[in-house]
C-alpha cells in the first residue's frame, strides 16, 4: 500500500450518476459523500481529472474539482464503510463485508471496474423486471453481464443463465461472483449475442437482459431479437431520456409491455 495517495474531489451541480459512471472507466472505485465524487490512487489523476472537465463541457454541466496527496490512512476500509446494501423486491444486494439480511435473497457483490452492484438506475429496474418475468427453468441470456449481476439474480430465480461481454475483465469478475453466490452459468463468452452459444446449437432464449449505453443497444438491436424464442421477453436498459425515443422506435417490432423509470434512466421490457 502507498504511503501518500492522490484525491480527485468532483463537484458535479447536476446529473452526479453519469460522472460516476464516467469516473468508474478510469478507476476502480467512486465514493459519494456530501455532493462530491471521490476517486483515490496511488498514481496521478490529472488526466483523469482533465477527462471530467472535458465531459462536463461536452454535457454542458458546471462541475468544480480539485486534486490534494493525503497520507494514506486506509482509504479502501473507508471506501468499504462508505458502501451500502441496496434492497430490490426480494434481493438484498450486498458487498462481501455486510451481513446478509433476513428475508432477503441474498447476492453478494463487491464494488469494482465491472458495472453493476444495484445501487445504479438501471441495474435496479432490470433487477425489478427480472423478478416480474423470470420462470423456473427459463433459458436467460446477459448481454454485457458486467459484474454478473442481473444473470446471478436471474439463476437465484430459477433460470438458466448464459452470460457474455466484450470486456475479458468483466468476465473474469462475472466468474468470481457466481462462485461467491453459490450459483453457476451454463455458457459465458467474450462477445455479444451474435455469438449466442446456446443460439448456435438451434436454442433460443426465453429472457433475455442487456444493461448497455443506448447507441450499443441500438446497434446490436437485430442480434438481440433474434436470439428471443417465439414468446421470448427482452429488458433493455441504460437509457438515458434523451435516447427512449430513438429505442422506442428502433424496437417497435416487438410490443413494449413494461417500463421502470427512476431519474432520467429508463427499463424497458418488450415482447415478441
Amino acid at each position: 500500500m502507498c504511503e501518500k495517495y492522490f484525491e480527485l474531489c468532483v463537484y458535479p451541480s447536476a446529473k452526479p450518476a453519469l460522472f460516476s459512471d464516467f469516473l468508474l472507466e478510469f478507476t476502480d472505485a467512486v465514493e459519494e459523500s456530501g455532493g462530491r465524487l471521490i476517486v483515490r490512487s496511488c498514481e496521478p489523476l490529472d488526466i483523469v481529472e482533465f477527462g471530467v472537465k472535458e465531459y462536463a463541457k461536452k454535457l454542458g454541466i458546471e462541475t468544480k474539482t480539485t486534486i490534494s496527496q493525503k497520507t494514506n490512512e486506509d482509504w479502501v476500509k473507508k471506501y468499504q464503510e462508505s458502501v451500502q446494501p441496496v434492497e430490490v423486491g426480494i434481493f438484498y444486494i450486498r458487498p462481501s463485508w455486510k451481513e446478509p439480511k433476513k428475508g432477503f435473497t441474498d447476492i453478494v457483490i463487491n464494488p469494482a471496474l465491472a458495472f453493476g452492484s444495484g445501487h445504479h438506475e438501471s441495474t435496479y429496474g432490470c433487477l425489478l423486471m427480472l423478478q416480474r418475468y423470470t420462470d423456473i427453468g427459463s433459458r436467460m441470456l446477459d448481454v454485457g453481464t458486467g459484474s454478473g449481476i442481473l444473470a446471478i439474480a436471474a439463476s437465484k430465480l430459477g433460470a438458466i443463465a448464459d452470460v457474455c461481454d466484450t470486456d475479458a475483465q468483466a468476465l473474469n469478475a462475472a466468474e468470481e461472483n457466481f462462485s461467491k453466490n453459490g450459483v453457476k452459468y451454463k455458457n459465458a463468452w467474450i462477445g455479444s449475442a451474435n455469438e449466442a452459444k446456446g443460439y448456435a446449437n438451434g436454442i433460443k432464449y426465453n429472457i433475455i437482459t442487456a444493461n448497455i449505453i443506448a447507441d450499443i443497444l441500438l446497434a446490436i438491436k437485430n442480434d438481440l431479437i433474434n436470439a428471443l424464442n417465439e414468446e421470448g421477453i427482452l429488458i433493455l436498459s441504460g437509457i438515458l431520456d434523451k435516447y427512449v425515443g430513438q429505442i422506442r422506435e428502433h424496437y417497435a417490432a416487438l410490443s413494449l409491455i413494461d417500463e421502470f423509470r427512476e431519474n432520467e434512466w429508463h427499463t424497458l421490457v418488450y415482447k415478441r
